[in-house]
């Protein structure tokens, strides 16, 4: 219809060369009656690209994780790269699985958002595609991860509760064996430690990051007679669940107990009363995931700043 070759075609759509004026009028003449679209798959197949990042989150639910994804999504704007979303719910063989399944659709690169899979997989299969990871501090020639300082964090959520003049501090703890949650304890502990202020074993309960977690360890404190004017959260979904367990004692917050969490989801600022907590500034993050992706495929040298968190004062914490 365009009285051209195929090849000039290409060479139009592809930008490799320059075609005379009244060529490119007849080809997008053509296109534009014809409705015509390239065919993506084609191209794929040709540029060896698929031009998807694959996203390995934990959670398709979490407001934790949604934050970090819709980051991601928005540093692939304009870019002409979707992402590929699957879940690892928290199972290195299932993490192991899903990230197969990306590579061999062919995606141009991997994010990693926390899991359970060792370092020294995702390092391994980092020389088949690029990948950047969030939870983990990583470094290789096609892999890059980073951490936000769960430990700075947890240490300032004590130090306000102790300026507010609380000694009884209770703390609800994440997973022992991830990774945030062991640093968030550590620093908890030392902060204690750091205004000698006796650490009382039965004041820490196991939790699960989870609402029901942080509803069964009040209960189980309470339980326990230990008096504490505080709660610590690990996370803020355990916060909601120790909020709804004092709420059901009938114990006011902040007016009889004290409630301070970690994360800062989106929903915390409108729980009752709103609550104090450590914000992690996760759509920033996966910003910053998107974009070191994209810079990686690129073979580009990656500068990566990483943010950090910090304490956000609403009105779940009172003086004593």
């Amino acid at each position: 219809m365009a009285g051209v070759s195929a090849a000039t075609v290409s060479r139009l759509l592809n930008g490799t060369a320059k075609v005379s004026e009244d060529k490119r009028q007849a080809i997008e003449d053509a296109i534009e009656r014809l409705n015509y679209t390239p065919n993506v798959l084609a191209q794929n197949l040709k540029t060896g690209s698929s031009r998807t990042i694959g996203i390995l989150t934990q959670s398709l639910v979490s407001g934790y994780f949604a934050d970090a994804m819709a980051g991601v999504d928005d540093a692939l704007q304009g870019t002409g790269y979707a992402p590929l979303i699957v879940s690892g719910h928290w199972h290195a063989d299932e993490e192991a699985e899903r990230i197969e399944l990306l590579i061999a659709r062919r995606v141009d690169g991997l994010v990693i958002l926390s899991g359970r899979m060792k370092d020294e997989q995702i390092l391994k299969l980092s020389q088949r595609v690029p990948i950047v990871a969030f939870g983990r501090d990583l470094r290789g020639a096609r892999t890059y991860g980073f951490c936000l300082d769960n430990y700075r964090g947890a240490c300032d959520a004590v130090e306000h509760l102790v300026a507010l003049g609380h000694r009884d501090i209770a703390f609800i703890a994440g997973p022992p064996d991830h990774r945030d949650a062991v640093a968030r304890l550590a620093g908890y502990r030392d902060t204690l430690a750091k205004h000698k202020i006796r650490r009382q074993p039965k004041l820490v309960a196991a939790g699960d990051f989870s609402e029901s977690g942080g509803l069964a360890a009040v209960e189980r404190l309470l339980a326990s007679g230990q008096h504490f004017s505080a709660i610590f959260a690990a996370n803020d979904l355990t916060a909601y669940g120790a909020r709804l367990a004092l709420y059901r004692r009938g114990i006011a917050v902040p007016d009889d107990v004290s409630v301070v969490g970690f994360d800062d989801l989106h929903s915390s600022m409108y729980t009752t009363p709103p609550l104090t907590t450590v914000r992690q500034p996760l759509f920033d993050v996966g910003q910053r995931l998107g974009r070191a992706i994209l810079t990686m495929i690129r073979g580009e040298p990656l500068e990566l700043e990483v943010p950090q968190p910090t304490l956000v004062v609403r009105e779940s914490v009172r003086a004593l």
